[in-house]
This record gives C-alpha cells, structure tokens and sequence, in this order.
C-alpha cells in the first residue's frame, strides 16, 4: 500500500473523532529538503471545514497518528504544514515487497479491463502530409504521441496507436503536378533519394513556380490576390484536384505511385525513431463516411443547409461560432474527415471508450469544435476525447517552413544527434575495448536518447526551443546523463562477484542509512508518477521523476560505500537497491521510448 493509502483513512478518522466533521479530500505532498519529515498533509484546505489554528489542527491530527498508525514515528508542524516522518521498517517492508517485481509501477490491462472506465484509449499521433517528409515539429508529436500511449498502457488502460494520414487535397496534387511537369521520370531507385524526400523536393518545386507565375501576371498588372488565383500551374493543380475526386484512372494511379513512395519514407523514419503504429486511416477513405454523418445531422436538425448549398452547425449558444462542415460544391472539408475519422474507429474498435488527439495548439478550436459536434451527434464516448494540445518547436536559428525547403528534416536531425553523441562520446574517451558496430550502436543510443528526453522532459502545452548540443550534455537534466547513471549501476552489478538477488531485509533488525531511505522514498514515488502522468497525459513527469531519482541515487553513490562495505548484509542490500533503481530508470525510459546502454 502507498503512503496515502495508508494515511488518508487514519486521517479521516482523526478528524472526526477531535472535530466532528469531515473534509472532501485530504492534501498531500512531498516534504520539503529543509525540514525533517517523508510526507506532507497540507492543513490549510481543512479550515473550510476545521475552523481554529492551523498549528493546534495539525498537532492534533499528528499526535493522533502517532498512537494510531505503526509506520508513522513522529511529526512536525511548520506554518501549517504536517510533516509526517515515517518509519524504516515501512520502507524495508516496500523494499521487500517490491524487490523482485521486475514490472513495478505497472498495471496490467487485463487486472482492469471489466471495469467500465476502463475501456480501451487509442491515442493519434503523426499524421502526416503526404507531401512531403517529416520534420521537427512531427518529432515532438511522434514522441509525444508515443510515449502517451505508453504511459496510458502502464497505467492499466488498453491502448491503441494510430495515425490519420492526409492523403488528399490540393497539397498533394501540388507534388503529383510538379513531379508530371519537371520529374523526367525520377523515382528513388533512380536517384537514390528516400520516397518521401523525392515528393517533398518537388512540392517546394512547385512553389518556386508558383511564385515566379505571380510576379510575372503582377508585371502585367495584375493584383497579388489576382496572380495568386490565375497563376496558370495553380489552375493546373486544382483541375488535378478535380479528376482525382472524379477518379480518372491516370491521376489516381499517380497519386498511388507518389504516396507509396512517401509510406516507404515515412516507415524508414519511423523505424529509427523508434515509433509504431497499430492502425492506419487514410482521409481519402473517411472523408466519405464523414459526408453521410453530414447528411444523417442535417435530417435530424443538427446541421443547417444554407442558400448557396453549404452545410454549418451553429454553435453560437455553446459560445463558439458556426462551422462549416461541406461546401457548397458538396465537397469535404477537414471537420467533415474528422468527424468520419472518429466514428469509423469506434466502428473498427468497438471496445474503445475515448480517444486523445496528438495536435499541435493551433488547432485547440478545431478539436473543441469537433468533440462538441460528435457530442451533439449522440455518440458517448465523445464525453471522453482529449486534444493532447502541444506548443511549437523550433531549433536556435528559428523557425522553418517547408514550402520554402527550409524544414528541419527528421532524419537529418536524427542523424545529427548520432554524429555530435559520437564526438561527445570521443573526446570523453570512456569507449576503449569496443568494437566499431558497439560504438555505432552506442552512439545512436545517446543521441536518440538525448533528442527524446530533451523534447518530453517540457511540459506539453509549453512551446521550446530545441538546442541538440545542450541536449547530448552529460551533466544535468539531459538523456545522457541519466543514461550514463544507469550504465553506472549495471558496473557494480557486473562486480558483485555474491548473491544479491535473495537478499531479504528485516525490518526490525536493520536501520537504514538516510540516503537509503531517500532513494526508498524516490523509487516507491513511481506508480503514482505514472498514475499522474497518464490522467495529465504527460510524459514530462515521468521525465523529471526519473532524473529527481538518479540525482538521489548519485548523492547516495557517493555518500556511502557500496562494493566496498564491510557488513555483508548492508554491502548486499546496497547493490540490490542499486538494481531495483536501475530497473526503474529502465522503465520510465521505456515509457519515453528511449533505450539504455549497459555500458558507456
């Protein structure tokens, strides 16, 4: 049992026999550095129901405490806060209890899955053009995305990953066109280039053109606003537009051939930077589905059909505007696809219960707009979809756009981070007896391990600023530095020349050093961490508690003696904590999808 459930009944009761009443929720927190104590019960939110001092109110509860519950040793209060010190054989019993746990902190689907809440969660990350390659910003959503999903899974709920891939729209006819007029045939066998590359290369082809049409019709007196409509390669784009929708047999076998081209790319990315999927949905396929819940809405009185033929939703009583959901040719637009999307997944998926979507914040609107249509269409699961809401991410020198080519590539910032892990690593010159395919694969760990904990160590909603140098540093809150902790622990264990795997400690017998019960306290923190970080669907706090935990396991290194202890019993118990805290650092990596090195 954790600490607060162990309290928190003890708590109640306290208050109830000395006040007579009973507060909604009791407050805890962690102790801070500076005062003697293990955990904190915060007094002040009792006032609204506990009128009197906060000192006295905290005095009485402690003493209660004290003569009640067997783990808690003593108390202390400070300005309103009740610092509670808990005893050594709590700690050794949790040690005991969770010495040989090689999954602890996490909850298995399957001990969850009849419970109602507990319904499957599929979690939308990537997303794709499929005109272009992956950049930057698709980085932190992969990994964002992913670790999510991760984190949600270890937290006991059933997880699926999926992408929506947006397969259709001028965008992509932009490539197709650009590839027709000036590709004499390319494809990547021919040039070498992966798939999504080559398309992405012609998509900025086609905006050079594109703008050099609009200078020339604004030579011939043209407005800006007029150019940009009657610029001829425009025109051309958006008659391809047409006879795909049409689905004229040359243009859609084009359009398979480049997009194809564009998957094989993506799944190379992917691949490296260690993501997955378990379903795809293509906007070329939902976007129809979408159109007949149109329909379906519009007899029900949901949508409204204007003169010009365009359907809306008015949602102006909601404190939103109207939106449009089909033009007035009939066509789709985005929230058309979406709202398809969404159904045809419950459809695929018939246990899933909600649904979080991995999307940068410019489109906060879209998905409030979204859910509240799906809400108003009758669906209940719509009561549980969540837009996981990220700021923008951009490098040192500022910001890119692709159009123009000057987009941050993914596999070329991938690689990056491999070449500076491995000049990091080089003049460190820690890498002696490796051979080259070690250091390679080394190498590769570090700087994906870097880029990944350095993008999910800040909170989601915050934008950042991506510095790969500062990221491979080997001291502070960075990968590597954590990484290297964990490398660390796995040398003692490879010296232990005893058997530490059947050490049992007594709980009455053994006292425990302060940096033993400070590493106890850390490590027995991680369920709830996770706990935490699936409801605030953030991997930021599992990247911030694990580094909290190496800094208590380095203090504790070079505290007290480990392989060099006298007392075999101590000298046994030191290297299996140093285990069980290498095996949490292993786990919480693995729920930011990142690996670590047995040696560095």
């Amino acid at each position: 049992m954790s600490l607060q459930e162990i309290l928190s009944p003890a708590i109640f009761e306290a208050i109830q026999k000395q006040f007579n009443t009973t507060p909604e929720k009791i407050e805890f927190q962690a102790t801070r550095k500076d005062f003697e104590g293990d955990i904190t019960v915060v007094v002040f939110p009792l006032l609204k129901v506990i009128k009197g001092n906060p000192l006295e109110i905290g005095t009485k509860i402690g003493d209660f405490l004290v003569e009640n519950v067997k783990e808690v040793e003593k108390f202390n209060v400070v300005a309103g806060f009740l610092n509670i010190v808990i005893s050594n054989s709590y700690y050794i019993d949790f040690f005991n209890s969770m010495k040989d746990n090689s999954t602890f902190g996490f909850v298995s689907a399957s001990a969850n899955y009849t419970k109602a809440e507990n319904k499957g969660v599929m979690v939308e990350y990537s997303s794709p053009n499929t005109n272009k390659p992956l950049h930057l910003g698709h980085i932190r959503n992969n990994l964002l995305g992913y670790s999510v999903a991760e984190i949600i899974k270890a937290s006991g709920k059933k997880v699926y990953k999926t992408q929506i891939i947006n397969d259709r729209g001028i965008h992509i006819c932009k490539s197709m066109l650009a590839w027709q007029k000036f590709g004499e045939g390319q494809t990547p066998e021919s040039t070498g280039l992966k798939g999504d590359k080559l398309v992405g290369n012609f998509y900025v082809q086609f905006d050079k053109v594109y703008k050099s049409e609009i200078v020339t019709l604004m030579g011939q007196g043209k407005t800006e606003e007029e150019a940009k409509k009657l610029a001829p390669i425009i025109l051309e784009a958006q008659q391809m537009l047409l006879d795909w929708e049409a689905g004229k047999p040359e243009v859609m076998q084009l359009w398979k051939t480049m997009n194809q081209w564009v998957y094989d790319g993506f799944e190379q990315t992917y691949k490296n930077l260690g993501v997955n999927f378990d379903s795809y949905y293509y906007e070329s396929n939902t976007y129809l589905l979408g159109k007949q819940v149109v329909q379906l809405g519009l007899e029900k009185g949901i949508f409204e059909k204007d003169p010009d033929g365009s359907v809306w939703i008015d949602l102006t009583p909601d404190g939103l505007d109207r939106k449009i959901v089909l033009r007035s040719d009939g066509t789709a637009v985005y929230m058309t696809q979406d709202i398809g999307t969404a159904i045809q997944r419950v459809k695929d998926f018939p246990d899933v219960g909600g649904m979080v979507y991995t999307v940068g914040n410019e489109q906060d609107y879209h998905f409030k707009v979204l859910f509240l249509i799906l809400k108003k269409l009758g669906f209940d699961w719509a009561a549980n979809l969540y837009h996981l809401s990220y700021g923008m991410v951009e490098l040192p020198s500022g910001k890119t756009k692709s159009r123009e080519g000057t987009v941050v590539d993914a596999d070329d910032l991938m690689e990056e981070m491999t070449t500076t892990a491995k000049t990091i690593s080089e003049e460190l010159g820690k890498l002696d007896g490796y051979s080259d395919a070690e250091k390679a694969k080394l190498y590769k760990t570090i700087g994906l391990g870097a880029l990944k904990y350095y993008m999910l160590k800040v909170d989601p909603k915050k934008s950042m600023m991506f510095n790969p140098e500062e990221s491979v540093d080997f001291a502070g809150n960075t990968g590597p530095f954590i990484q290297y902790t964990y490398a660390r622990i796995q040398s003692i264990l490879r010296k232990a020349d005893f058997d530490f795997q059947s050490v049992v400690m007594n709980a009455n017998e053994e006292n425990l050093h302060p940096k033993e019960k400070e590493l106890l306290k850390q490590v027995a923190l991680f369920p709830e961490v996770i706990q935490d970080a699936a409801r605030n669907h953030s991997p930021a706090l599992v990247a911030n508690y694990t580094y909290e935990l190496v800094k208590e396991y380095n203090s504790f290194y070079q505290t007290v003696s480990i392989l060099g202890e006298e007392n075999h019993t101590k000298k046994v118990f030191r290297v299996k904590l140093s285990q069980k805290v290498a095996d949490t650092i292993k786990s919480a990596f693995q729920l930011l999808g990142i690996e670590v090195p047995e040696r560095m």
